[in-house]
């Protein structure tokens, strides 16, 4: 009876994103028809002319997300090893709640504190470059390491803490030191599962919505010249979160080729999304033990 149900409730959940994504390419069908593959690759975005290029949030979304993963992954796997290898059991279970609590914290108090404090702090940082204010795309990369940090190091020490116990005493039984047992012998069992930490990371900063709305500075087509440009990180940007989350969905209601537009931005954030999350899920089951 239980495998019965576990069987209908997944194939419920399996039609419903099916379902799901079905209707978001059957309501954007009216811009692909009206842009094609300019929709993607366009870089303008001025939807009183009937022009949507969705470049340049495309970027936004992988700048802010690679810049939070590039903060928080190397904090978040420290403190991961610290937890799951140095602290006594009972201690590490305190502090892996007070990081889990983290994860629990709604988006938009991340938000607020990133508008009260993270905003003047990254414009005064870096004010001999002359930002025009503090809403940048590296403040929302900033914020989202933040919000990130907690799932990193919650998969991360769940990993390291599933290498088994016998290699390290056998490591340890060979001579070699805890920081040696450590770096020879649980990290290289628990990469599967670290790789996992990371993308599954990245699945939520490419979906977060609210934190990154208030702090990003909503700039439509704000595509640098050279994609690996520094300089635009210190710009205000968008990304298709924020667009979405913006009354320009509520603008689009009512005209089929615009609302096409901020459906078919829903459809590239989901299969965005779904990719990430499907890799790190499958990367992390896969064992190297």
């Amino acid at each position: 009876m239980t495998r019965a149900l576990s069987w209908f409730f997944s194939f419920v959940a399996l039609g419903a994103v099916t379902l799901l994504v079905g209707v978001f390419v059957w309501q954007s069908l009216p811009v692909w028809h009206h842009e094609g593959w300019h929709y993607i690759t366009g870089t303008k975005w001025f939807f009183r002319q009937k022009e949507f290029g969705t470049l340049p949030m495309i970027y936004g979304t992988v700048i802010v997300a690679l810049i939070a993963l590039v903060l928080a992954a190397p904090l978040g796997f420290g403190a991961a090893i610290f937890t799951a290898e140095y602290l006594p059991r009972r201690v590490r279970l305190a502090v892996k709640v007070l990081i889990e609590l983290l994860a629990g914290v709604p988006s938009v108090v991340y938000g607020l504190l990133g508008i009260l404090l993270l905003r003047d702090w990254i414009y005064n940082l870096f004010e001999k470059f002359e930002p025009l204010s503090g809403d940048t795309l590296l403040t929302a990369g900033v914020l989202l390491a933040v919000m990130i940090l907690p799932t990193i190091v919650t998969l991360s020490d769940d990993a390291l803490r599933g290498v088994s116990s016998a290699q390290r005493r056998a490591a340890r039984g060979l001579g070699l030191t805890h920081a040696e047992t450590v770096l020879s012998i649980a990290l290289p069992q628990a990469k599967r599962g670290l790789g996992a930490a990371l993308l599954l990371a990245l699945g939520r900063a490419l979906g977060e919505t609210i934190a990154v709305f208030l702090v990003v500075g909503r700039q439509d087509n704000n595509l640098p010249e050279h994609v690996f440009s520094l300089r635009a990180w210190l710009d205000a940007g968008q990304t298709i979160t924020s667009k979405l989350g913006g009354s320009e969905t509520n603008i689009a209601y009512g005209d089929h080729v615009h609302w096409g537009a901020m459906v078919g931005l829903a459809l590239l954030l989901l299969i965005m999304t779904g990719t990430v999350t499907l890799l790190g899920t499958g990367f992390g089951k896969r064992s190297d033990a």
